[in-house]
């Protein structure tokens, strides 16, 4: 199994009501998850339609948000942000302008600067996105498209088609580089600008 904890601090003590997980198996269950978690939020959120929002987050002009979704304390989301189905932002989370966020869970002090899309990903604390940087979730180009990662050097199965990327805590991702489906960095990785992280090449 894969613990998130070996990869971002104390992430089980946010999301205490999960059971021990595979990173997929979060983001496959991420609305369900969210919409239980608003569920016992405090007054300091307004909440409307299954979106929770902190009342000291700044939301600028234009950002679409879509439930469920909570966005914590302190969080700015940079104006044309887009959040499908299924976001949380911990505290302290920077979205830059133009950002697409899907299934994700982003921890805190991590900034995505602008024009980058994250997808069913979970991506660790104080974490740097340049950019036009990109986690996809999605194997356009195969034919087999059920993602696999790499893991310890094993090849686990996640018997999903839709997986992003987990990345641990203090890693930085340079400009426009790509994220392939199923990437795993480790704590304090560096991804060089224009770089491709394929880590499960097909046969």
């Amino acid at each position: 199994m894969m613990h998130i904890d070996h990869f971002i601090e104390n992430f089980s003590a946010t999301f205490n009501n999960l059971p021990q997980s595979e990173p997929w198996n979060i983001t496959n269950d991420l609305k369900t998850i969210i919409e239980k978690m608003i569920l016992n939020l405090g007054d300091d959120y307004t909440i409307q339609d299954n979106i929770a929002i902190h009342k000291s987050a700044t939301i600028e002009n234009n950002v679409t948000i879509k439930s469920p979704a909570i966005i914590g304390k302190n969080c700015y989301i940079g104006a044309n942000a887009y959040f499908r189905e299924g976001v949380y932002l911990d505290h302290s989370v920077k979205i830059g302008p133009g950002c697409e966020i899907k299934n994700s869970i982003i921890c805190s002090n991590t900034a995505i600067a602008h024009f980058n899309y994250i997808g069913n990903s979970i991506i660790g604390r104080n974490i740097n996105f340049e950019a036009g940087s990109i986690a996809a979730n999605h194997y356009n180009e195969r034919a087999n498209k059920k993602i696999s990662v790499l893991y310890n050097s094993e090849i686990i199965e996640t018997n999903s088609d839709k997986f992003g990327s987990l990345v641990g805590d203090n890693s930085r991702i340079g400009a426009n580089a790509v994220l392939s489906p199923g990437t795993i960095l480790t704590k304090n990785s560096i991804v060089k600008r224009l770089e491709l992280i394929e880590q499960v090449i097909p046969e």
